[in-house]
């Protein structure tokens, strides 16, 4: 391992992997600088709130002048980018965001890696936040801001590493998965599922990098794995070490955690917890919906496998306050809800809308929903949007404009079609109106809202602010 850097600059700090970790360095005490475009909350808060500099667009300059002792590029830098082509091109040490996090944070570290195309962040601040009301102290990166840390990250003196394991490609020089950077000793399989259009090009792509991951655990691992669902048991056939089995619901007979008997309220979901064909007893989550279960019981079979006791998981698992941007409520206003989702893929669409349907019980869901990844504005979905929307009782689609759209697997010759997609949810029973436009959108929502409805953002953007312009446009009586 190098000698530990003392300025490091970073070439798109924004991105949410890349500025925790730019705030964990900053909080040791290192000089920290970075590059971006275009920033949005809650990463540019934290990045103000840590007071570190960042300057506006791209230029050779950024990368230079402070004299870095590591340079840490992020995986949405091109290979044309001047910053980093400057970087390179003077010698300086370079390392992308995995492999920098890795070196600088994790090598000592029992890592706990949670993977997945859904979930993946919730259930990274749970086990985070099970490990620290235990008294683990762990430490953490994850890819959201998690309201028990306050914050993206924590630092602590345990053995444990808890990171976000995405299997995004990491950098313009590397192409492998960031997830295979990380060595896990302990691996959480969420879900796999199709995702990320842009680098793969079908589910068996996908599958492939999760089979690599898998391949590559050491054989005293762990792996938790939520095999009630298909794709997860395909990429387990060759795991090389224990696997610790989960689900929720109907498909979780015989798993080695279950949940049975969900019965939701306001402030979670109450289930019966079992093992195998033995019940263990009652169990609180403070979230919502299979999905939400589904998280519960990942984290409580990772916190088994790491030893604690079951007991002092269970006592934890309802104080768990969540993740900003997952299902959020961002304010109220005569009577209305304004929630802030990061769903976008169709399965997630699903899975926010029946967790609101559960936390909201009697009340309208109004979805407000953005196609803004390289994935979700591609036809690839058309007909899985569809039927995603099926819990909403109107949706409001904002039809995005016809940027291009990268992709590493080929010319993008179809688009979804927001008109298509709303004409087909109002036939499967949900009214639905694709519009040009974010004030348009928010018009046309206000004009036509229910008396108690929650209204249900969804985007993994910030959405024109349309939160707050929501909040504004309400009437105090409505």
């Amino acid at each position: 391992m190098s000698e530990t850097p003392r300025r490091v600059h970073f070439v798109a700090i924004g991105g949410s992997g890349m500025g925790s970790l730019a705030c964990l360095l900053k909080a040791r005490g290192l000089q920290v600088t970075g590059s971006d475009n275009a920033l949005y909350p809650p990463m540019s808060t934290a990045l103000e709130r840590w007071e570190i500099p960042v300057r506006d667009s791209f230029r050779a300059e950024h990368a230079l002048d402070t004299e870095p002792d590591l340079v840490v590029i992020g995986n949405a830098v091109r290979a044309d980018n001047p910053e980093a082509r400057a970087a390179i091109d003077e010698g300086l040490r370079c390392l992308s965001f995995p492999d920098a996090l890795y070196e600088l944070a994790m090598a000592a570290r029992h890592s706990v890696v949670i993977s997945g195309t859904h979930g993946k962040t919730t259930t990274t601040a749970l086990v985070g936040h099970l490990l620290a009301a235990t008294g683990r102290d762990p430490s953490l990166l994850v890819g959201g801001h998690a309201l028990d840390f306050d914050g993206s990250f924590r630092e602590g003196q345990g053995a444990h590493f808890v990171v976000e394991g995405d299997e995004y490609d990491t950098a313009f020089f590397d192409k492998t998965p960031k997830f295979l950077h990380y060595h896990p000793r302990t691996l959480v399989v969420t879900s796999v599922e199709f995702d990320h259009a842009d680098i793969y090009r079908d589910l068996e792509h996908v599958k492939s990098a999760f089979r690599k991951l898998i391949e590559g655990m050491p054989k005293d691992g762990v792996i938790v794995a939520a095999q009630c669902h298909a794709g997860v048991r395909d990429v387990l056939r060759s795991a090389p070490c224990r696997v610790i089995s989960y689900g929720a619901g109907e498909a979780s007979e015989g798993m080695d955690f279950s949940a049975r008997e969900l019965v939701a309220g306001p402030a979670g979901t109450d289930f019966e917890l079992w093992h195998g064909d033995l019940q263990a007893g009652p169990a609180r989550t403070s979230l919502h919906g299979p999905e939400g279960v589904e998280n519960s019981l990942a984290a409580l079979a990772t916190c088994a496998a790491l030893g604690i006791p079951e007991a002092e998981s269970l006592a934890a698992l309802p104080g768990f306050r969540g993740v900003k941007r997952r299902m959020e409520t961002v304010g109220d206003r005569g009577g209305v809800s304004v929630v802030d989702d990061f769903a976008h893929h169709p399965r997630a669409v699903r899975a926010s809308l029946g967790a609101a349907r559960a936390r909201f019980a009697g009340r309208p869901i109004v979805a407000l929903f953005e196609p803004r990844t390289n994935t979700s504005r591609r036809a690839i979905f058309q007909d899985d949007y569809a039927a995603a929307f099926d819990d909403a009782d109107r949706v409001y689609i904002h039809a995005v404009p016809e940027t291009p759209l990268y992709s590493a697997t080929g010319p993008v010759t179809e688009r979804l079609d927001c008109a298509t997609l709303a004409r087909d949810v109002s036939v499967r029973g949900t009214p639905a109106q694709a519009l040009d436009g974010v004030d348009a959108l928010v018009a046309q929502a206000i004009a036509e809202i229910p008396p108690r409805a929650v209204l249900l953002v969804m985007s993994n953007g910030d959405f024109g602010g349309i939160h707050q312009r929501l909040l504004d446009a309400l009437p105090d009586g409505t």
